[in-house]
């Protein structure tokens, strides 16, 4: 009877200590399992936090750009596709962003915790990046789907055809359309590859419209166009309003003082008109040099007159 109560008291105090060590270890598994809740919790903000700090960025001239800017429009040492989260063009400036490299599992800790705050800031679709993109409210495969857009060689060229875009969203645009900034072609500085993208062009009116430009010594209005061989009214109004004429650094004709060599090359005027306006300046005092005079004159007649009218002419 004895051993009997013996054998069960040593039962009893083996559940005992199994229980109690049950307990401990549970406790030890709840704190362990709050500790590190709590570890990845100030990790996350930790994480958060850094990124909320404003980004590095530098505007840089474009003329001084050249030094850090290959020629493919890429930073010193990165492919095109580093640069294109790094690099927007703004008002004829660079502005470049320091944004540091981060690893791919913090990319998903800060894509899953991060809060999304949607700005709103000046952009042009066809250099944004796709960094800006997402502060812009898009989520990383529609900013991804823009850049792929632009790399297929596709361009927004008026505001509208941003809104036009699969991914931008009707209320997305409303509240975008004030921001959207597409720079104008400037005729008097453009290159061909510029001019090429503007619609109804291509390679030979870019061209022609280069030519023209050069024979002319600069554009004066951008009506001008029209003045080139098969540029009608239908292609001009097709592109009319997305281009500019800036005159800054391109000097007035010097129609008075030019020899008749350099004048007979100018679109409006021409062998028989230069020969007439040398002498026509040869008989008369300057405060008769004006246009209305050569009309007087029947040196060019009304159709030249309203070219040369939109022309600027250097004062005598």
């Amino acid at each position: 009877m004895r051993r009997e109560k013996t054998e069960t008291k040593r039962k009893n105090d083996g559940i005992g200590t199994s229980y109690r060590t049950g307990i401990i270890a549970l406790v030890f598994l709840v704190i362990g399992f709050q500790s590190a809740l709590f570890i990845h919790r100030t990790a996350v903000l930790e994480i958060v936090r850094r990124q909320e700090r404003p980004d590095t960025v530098y505007v840089v001239d474009t003329s001084l750009a050249r030094t850090i800017i290959g020629e493919r429009g890429t930073l010193a040492g990165t492919s095109p596709e580093t640069c294109e989260k790094y690099v927007t063009e703004m008002d004829g400036n660079l502005q470049i962003r320091v944004i540091s490299a981060k690893d791919p599992v913090i990319e998903k800790v800060l894509e899953k915790y991060s809060e999304k705050k949607v700005e709103s800031f000046r952009f042009n679709p066809n250099t944004v990046s796709g960094y800006d993109l997402q502060r812009l409210g898009f989520s990383p495969k529609q900013a991804s789907a823009i850049i792929n857009y632009r790399k297929k060689g596709g361009k927004f060229r008026r505001k509208s055809d941003f809104a036009k875009s699969f991914v931008v969203a009707d209320s997305v645009y409303r509240r975008l359309e004030p921001y959207i900034d597409i720079p104008k072609i400037e005729l008097n500085h453009a290159d061909s590859a510029a001019l090429d993208a503007l619609p109804g062009i291509g390679g030979y009116f870019a061209r022609k419209i280069i030519e023209h430009r050069d024979a002319l010594g600069g554009y004066s209005c951008k009506e001008q166009l029209m003045d080139i061989w098969k540029f009608d009214r239908e292609k001009f109004d097709g592109l009319s309003d997305l281009v500019i004429v800036d005159t800054a650094g391109i000097p007035p004709y010097p129609l008075w003082t030019l020899p008749e060599d350099s004048l007979k090359t100018h679109p409006y005027i021409g062998n028989y008109a230069a020969r007439g306006i040398v002498l026509y300046r040869n008989n008369n005092p300057k405060e008769k040099y004006t246009l209305e005079g050569l009309v007087s004159a029947g040196v060019i007649d009304t159709s030249r007159f309203e070219k040369l009218k939109k022309c600027r002419i250097k004062p005598i």
